[in-house]
């Protein structure tokens, strides 16, 4: 099986091959843990937790890895934990802090759980990993790269200069003369970046030959990757967001450091509501936590964010969630007591087009439309749909129908298979349709006709609609 994916670097789409068929590697830009992860944030999640799918599809579950970290050294959450000790909060501002990070990261992992998203090989924390990352900054201070000034180590951009801004397409004199960089008279070029910086004593900190600081963003993911995934490795993702100024700097940092780094980088479009960019200003900005607690199920999120290519905007739409809650109630109707069947070369195929998940969603309608309910179900799990883990959302026992609903629905039911034999398809159809309108949701498969109740359409007792 030959799989394609959209390299940033080169613009191209090309062909997969991994330097270590026994050892597949990739590394995805994780969460800074100081808040619950907004809807955005569900994207790559969901996009690289489909590709991790593939990948142990086709290279076996055992022969890859995938890393995804944690950021849990960073202003934002060392502000957090000032507040919650202003607030009352008992315990050092390092025991805050940590405390702070747990229940973030908690919270995360409920929450991309929900979403059907499997966990990674290895979550490493940046606070596990400060020894390597010091020195890698030694490192590339020896080599010429970087420079001490003021208690900060920055990179020097002018060291890298004719590569830096090859992954984003821009140069560095187009940088500097669009960016909103950091003004500081110890950098020697606009466009440096710290890689460590001091730390203050009511703040974490790390003892270095530059005295007691912190890591800056960049460096920890380098560090990082390099500690487990090697000199070199298969894939970097994100979404692009990151393309500059992170990901243009973690190469900056890993190329000079002498690693050969990621050989593909992937990078997954952003997120809108209703046609507009998520924002607080305009109200329409929310978390996965808000949608879940509200009754979306985290299924359906996900059924929303694959049907879009993870290369084009996603819009997220009120109508998209009502369609996809009433698919997804339809497939575990017709699924419900089947056993998987193999997953088709076709489904295989098209997720190995550069994870057309999109493509992958209409031949899952297509083998319901057949009645194929084990192809149906294997093809939906390949993705992460209709998984035993997602699967409590569909039917509640408080719409479990009465008797006498039970006998209308099987009367009317047995109405259609006799107007399919005498092969009035108009009347069949009717009676599908308005049944449909009541709640009864058909499904014709291999052994017979079988329904369900969407109980968010149900309207019990409503009959004469049929005669």
């Amino acid at each position: 099986m030959t799989i394609w994916l959209t390299n940033t670097a080169t613009r191209k789409k090309e062909e997969f091959t991994s330097l270590d068929p026994q050892n597949v590697r990739m590394y995805v830009c994780g969460p800074t843990v100081y808040d619950r992860a907004h809807l955005g944030n569900g994207r790559p999640v969901i996009v690289f937790d489909v590709l991790f799918r593939l990948l142990r599809h086709v290279y076996g579950a055992d022969h890859v890895t995938y890393v995804r970290n944690f950021t849990d050294v960073d202003d934002r959450i060392n502000e957090t934990a000032q507040n919650r000790r202003a607030a009352g909060a008992v315990g050092t501002l390092e025991d805050l802090i940590r405390e702070r990070s747990d229940e973030t990261i908690s919270w995360y992992h409920a929450d991309m759980d929900s979403l059907g998203a499997l966990r990674p090989t290895a979550e490493p924390r940046a606070t596990g990993y400060i020894a390597q990352m010091i020195a890698m900054i030694e490192d590339l201070i020896a080599k010429g790269h970087a420079y001490e000034a003021e208690g900060h180590v920055l990179f020097a951009v002018d060291s890298w200069k004719e590569s830096y801004g090859k992954l984003s397409g821009r140069s560095v004199d187009d940088m500097i003369a669009g960016a909103r960089v950091e003004v500081a008279p110890y950098k020697r070029n606009p466009m440096d970046f710290v890689m460590w910086k001091p730390s203050s004593d009511d703040l974490p900190g790390w003892d270095s030959p530059w005295g007691r600081g912190r890591p800056g963003w960049h460096i920890e993911c380098s560090a990082m990757a390099y500690d487990l995934l090697g000199e070199q490795f298969d894939i970097h993702g994100g979404g692009n967001d990151l393309m500059f100024p992170h990901h243009e700097n973690e190469i900056a940092q890993s190329k000079c450091a002498g690693h050969g780094f990621a050989r593909y980088w992937l990078h997954n479009e952003m997120l809108q509501v209703e046609g507009k960019k998520m924002s607080k200003s305009l109200g329409n900005f929310f978390t996965v936590r808000d949608l879940l607690d509200h009754g979306v199920p985290g299924e359906v999120i996900r059924f929303v964010f694959l049907s879009t290519h993870y290369r084009k905007p996603m819009d997220w739409t009120e109508k998209k969630r009502e369609e996809a809650e009433a698919t997804l109630r339809k497939w575990r109707g017709m699924t419900d007591g089947v056993a998987a069947g193999e997953v088709s070369k076709e489904i295989v195929e098209t997720l190995a087009d550069d994870l057309n998940t999109a493509g992958v969603i209409s031949v899952l309608h297509k083998l319901a439309g057949e009645g194929d309910a084990a192809g149906l179900l294997a093809g939906a799990q390949m993705v992460g749909l209709l998984t035993d883990e997602l699967g409590d959302w569909w039917f509640d026992e408080a719409d479990t129908p009465t008797d006498q609903f039970m006998e209308k629905a099987e009367y009317w039911i047995n109405q259609r298979t006799e107007a399919k034999k005498r092969r009035d398809f108009a009347r069949a159809d009717f009676i599908r349709d308005r049944l449909a309108e009541i709640g009864v949701m058909i499904s014709d498969t291999p052994e017979g006709t079988k329904w369900m109740l969407n109980s968010s359409a149900a309207r019990v007792g409503e009959w004469g609609i049929l005669e």
